[in-house]
């Protein structure tokens, strides 16, 4: 049985990596020729538009998915016409568009920081007058780890993030006194069966995600019980297949949804070596008819992104319940080139061998 994947980076890459013990071949297409998921299975070059190259890719395949959002929907549509597509191109079309996707979440009653569409420069300055400041920026497609976003704190930012980001339609949203970020992952076989991931807490520099800690630490039931009310809403109104991921921000106690991402995340890495099943693992059993396995935590767990460089592996195999996940990338800065994932029977030993591989992996970056 091959399974097609739309993109060959690393979370492809991880995808075969999980698939390969279920007796799963891979198929990738990906417009780099260097693409990492290539050492993993069959890559076929080709831009994700061209006609001629999703032929080529979709010949034979038992089903397809993809391990990036800004899939052309159009593509995965015609794909879909005839082969088993998951998640659905629906989600694609509602998380690639910030507008589309707030007002989703809102028609579901998932709660989201107030926001206003943004056509042009008399628009910004009506919904700043609603909204007050500060509030966000951001352009309403594309844009990741930070980028498409300006926070304007004061009138004195206008200018400025009008004219890095003016020109495409925008989207304005009341800025959250945020206590900390956090991430739902949930999976939904064919059948409709649902598993919950429990809450992750993520920490960002610069837009970016360097590190997280699962199960995160001080969720009362309520909290978890909030996130998977939300997961298990968009999962149904999206006939949803395989995994998908919700950004969060804890605020005074609420919690409301960022933005989802319709594929395994980053933030779930930690399940490789943390969770009975990882989210890569179960993404394919979703997809492809199988049972879901188990989401329960062993133990304790976190992940640390390693970005720009890499450190030494030695000092990181060094450190106990360290594993190593590299995915042959050429360094470069902002790049995510690798992951550490750490796993320990009790918190506090979790938290003495996170600061070694944190302080590892922002040397090195």
């Amino acid at each position: 049985m091959t399974l097609g994947v739309v993109g060959g980076g690393q979370l492809g890459r991880m995808l075969a990596l999980a698939g390969v013990p279920l007796g799963l071949r891979f198929r990738f297409l990906d417009p780099a020729p260097d693409a990492p998921a290539g050492a993993a299975g069959e890559l076929i070059v080709g831009a994700y538009d061209d006609p001629a190259a999703l032929e080529r890719f979709a010949a034979g395949l038992e089903a397809i998915t993809y391990e990036f959002e800004n899939v052309p929907v159009e593509a995965a549509r015609r794909l879909a016409g005839t082969l088993p597509v998951f998640p659905p191109p629906g989600a694609l079309a509602v998380s690639q568009d910030r507008l589309a996707e707030k007002a989703f979440f809102e028609r579901l009653g998932v709660r989201v920081p107030a926001f206003l569409p943004v056509d042009d420069r008399g628009s910004l300055e009506r919904s700043l007058a609603e909204l007050g400041y500060p509030a966000v920026l951001k352009t309403r497609r594309l844009g990741y780890d930070g980028k498409g976003q300006a926070v304007l704190r004061s009138p004195a930012d206008r200018d400025s993030a009008w004219t890095r980001l003016g020109g495409v339609p925008l989207i304005l949203e009341a800025f959250v006194p945020c206590d900390r970020e956090l991430s739902v992952l949930a999976v939904r076989a064919r059948d409709g069966t649902v598993a919950v991931y429990p809450l992750i807490e993520n920490h960002q520099v610069a837009g970016i995600l360097r590190w997280s800690r699962a199960p995160a630490p001080g969720v009362g039931s309520t909290l978890q019980a909030t996130a998977e009310s939300y997961v298990r809403r968009v999962l149904e109104a999206l006939d949803y297949v395989g995994v998908l991921a919700i950004e969060c921000f804890e605020s005074g106690g609420r919690l409301l949804a960022n933005e989802m991402a319709p594929r395994v995340h980053n933030s779930g890495h930690w399940t490789i070596e943390g969770a009975e099943t990882s989210q890569f693992e179960n993404h394919l059993r979703a997809g492809l008819g199988l049972p879901l396995g188990s989401i329960r935590p062993r133990g304790w767990s976190a992940m640390v992104n390693l970005i720009g460089n890499l450190p030494a592996p030695a000092g990181v195999l060094a450190v106990e319940g360290a594993h190593l996940h590299l995915y042959d990338k050429a360094p470069r800065a902002g790049r995510k080139l690798g992951h550490v994932t750490l796993r320990a029977d009790d918190r506090d030993l979790l938290e003495a061998r996170l600061g070694p591989v944190v302080d590892l992996a922002s040397r090195a970056g």
